[in-house]
């Protein structure tokens, strides 16, 4: 037998009357909540694309309030960026109405103030900021650092007594301020690049400059042959090598007067200062003592001065600004004399340049007593001299060649420079042979690849039949 059909429960039907509304509103709130979350999406694409897209920082910055208060549904966002020489600015401040700005606007503004005027440490302008809003609105703010340092604040203020600041809306402003320094940091790399650019830029031409101020080919001297080679460590160096013509006029009224005179005058014109130095240090600073040195040791070998009389002058001379500067040259000067064969020179604590015999195959040091100059103002200097027989070398550097290491660590040092300058000079090779082996000797010893750590000079000074 079938069993009886159970009646419709009157409390059923009511419930499906009552459900449809409640469906319905949890339809439209879903829906809303959708529109919100593609609302709040679409605003961060948008910053996401200006951030790749702006070339100009303070435009970016504009966007941050009005997007950070959008997304949070706040009253007002204001964005406050602190430089980095200490100086705070209120970026950009977005309202929703204009009596939120009447309110908020001055309390921000006296905060800074107050850390401006020294009334406050920076690191507590975030509290002074709450105890102006305090009351007003109620406050999130969030920081904006870049490596770690504090560039500034993101506040967002909302009036609404209601208001929560959820978890999501935390993180969304969080990840607005994170956008923000990466938009500071990137334009802080920009500006860094540009001027790096433009100081290599400086760097190229004074290198050119420097360049050009070296002599740009050895002279054509009776009696001797050069060749002569720097490499600088950086863009501009510190190393100064020269070839200085002492050539002077001779008046022609007095020319023939005397024959002893015309004599001396001819000898005269035809000697050469041989110079090399080094200004302590590397880089610009070096390489601007340098230019100074070279300009004012011309101006004293055209003063038919001995050798250590250069020195005394040009130290004297020269003093006031190697002190200022805490910088010191080392400098050896000599004066070649074709007519006599004769090498005057006088040193400045410079590394003592090799003199090979080529008559008993002895290496010596050319070297005078005397200090640096810039050291001591009345400090004075010795004045030797050598005849130079065919064949005779000499070898003037630079302590770049000797300080030298190679990837263990190890120098080159003076004696394998000693040992291997013999060596070449033994095979009779003339001065440019003797100046590309010592620099291959040079480049084997420090390693393929690796780049010597101070500018580096050779002169080589060859006597001939």
């Amino acid at each position: 037998m079938p069993l009886p059909l159970e009646p419709a429960r009157p409390h059923q039907t009511l419930n499906q009357e009552t459900d449809a509304p409640s469906v319905l509103a949890l339809k439209q709130l879903v829906a809303r909540l959708q529109r919100e979350q593609n609302k709040t999406q679409d605003l961060l694409s948008s910053l996401g694309f200006a951030l790749r897209s702006f070339n100009n920082l303070n435009q970016f910055l504009e966007l941050i309030p009005l997007v950070a208060s959008r997304v949070t549904d706040a009253t007002v966002s204001a964005l406050v960026t602190f430089a980095p020489s200490g100086r705070l600015r209120l970026q950009r401040l977005h309202c929703a109405n204009d009596n939120a700005c009447l309110v908020v606007r001055p309390s921000i503004e006296a905060a800074i103030a107050a850390v401006e005027a020294n009334d406050i440490p920076i690191d507590q302008f975030d509290d002074q900021v709450r105890q102006q809003i305090s009351g007003i609105a109620r406050l999130f703010s969030t920081s904006i650092l870049i490596q770690n340092r504090d560039r500034g604040r993101l506040y967002i203020f909302s009036q609404d007594p209601e208001y929560i600041w959820t978890e999501t809306r935390r993180k969304l402003v969080q990840l607005i301020a994170d956008q923000t320094a990466v938009a500071m940091f990137n334009d802080e790399l920009v500006t860094e690049l540009r001027r790096k650019q433009r100081l290599d830029r400086e760097l190229e031409i004074g290198a050119e400059i420097q360049f050009r101020l070296f002599p740009r080919h050895c002279p054509e001297i009776d009696g001797i042959t050069l060749a002569a080679r720097c490499t600088p460590a950086n863009h501009v160096g510190g190393d100064y090598y020269d070839f200085i013509p002492t050539h002077y006029a001779v008046d022609p009224e007095n020319a023939g007067k005397d024959e002893q005179d015309d004599e001396d005058a001819g000898q005269a014109r035809s000697r050469w200062g041989v110079a090399i130095g080094d200004v302590m240090g590397k880089g610009v600073p070096a390489g601007l003592l340098m230019t100074l040195t070279r300009g004012m040791l011309r101006a004293e070998a055209l003063n038919r001065r001995s050798p250590a009389q250069i020195l005394q002058h040009l130290n004297r001379a020269m003093y006031a600004d190697l002190e200022n500067s805490h910088r010191f040259v080392t400098l050896f000067y000599s004066e070649y004399d074709p007519a006599t064969r004769r090498l005057a020179y006088s040193n400045a604590a410079h590394n003592p340049p090799l003199f090979w015999r080529s008559r008993t195959d002895t290496i010596e040091k050319l070297d005078t007593w005397g200090m640096l100059v810039g050291l001591d103002s009345d400090t004075e200097y010795e004045e030797d001299f050598v005849i130079l027989e065919p064949g005779d070398t000499i070898l003037y550097y630079t302590d770049g060649f000797t300080e030298a290491s190679n990837p263990e660590g190890d120098r080159f040092e003076e004696d394998t420079l000693i040992d291997t300058f013999q060596a070449i000079c033994r095979q009779k090779a003339n001065p440019q042979e003797i100046l590309e082996e010592l620099f291959d000797q040079l480049k084997n010893f420090v390693g393929f690849g690796r780049s010597n750590d101070d500018d580096v000079t050779l002169v080589v000074l060859q006597s001939t039949a």
